[in-house]
């Protein structure tokens, strides 16, 4: 998955926006306003932050050398993957789902009938 899907991928689910709140390189995608992925349009290396259950987490870490503890984030609740490795396509897009899950059910009950309406 390269960066452009990887952005339409995250775009097409509901209640997804996408912004550069840190700097003109960072790009954060959002559910609700909450950031569920983050990545450097800058860097050499395709790799993207992404929210896990933190047992799930360890379990990833140990299982893929493509993931590990999110870089500049809480390491117990963010990984950092790398979509350059071995992961395949599916994989990538189970991993994006997760997180973007972990996020929408800390959601207010508000938000998540507004996301259920979209």
């Amino acid at each position: 998955m390269n960066i452009e899907q990887f952005r339409e991928y995250c775009l097409a689910k509901k209640g997804t926006s996408e912004d550069f709140p840190f700097d003109e390189f960072t790009l954060c995608l959002r559910v609700m306003g909450k950031i569920f992925a983050l990545t450097g349009l800058d860097a050499a290396h395709f790799t993207v932050n992404l929210k896990c259950d933190p047992e799930m987490a360890v379990d990833l870490r140990e299982r893929h050398p493509e993931i590990q503890p999110g870089w500049h984030m809480n390491k117990k609740h963010w990984n950092t993957v790398d979509f350059e490795g071995s992961l395949d396509h599916q994989t990538l897009c189970n991993l994006i789902d997760h997180s973007y899950e972990q996020v929408v059910k800390t959601l207010k009950k508000a938000e998540k009938e507004t996301l259920k309406l979209l």
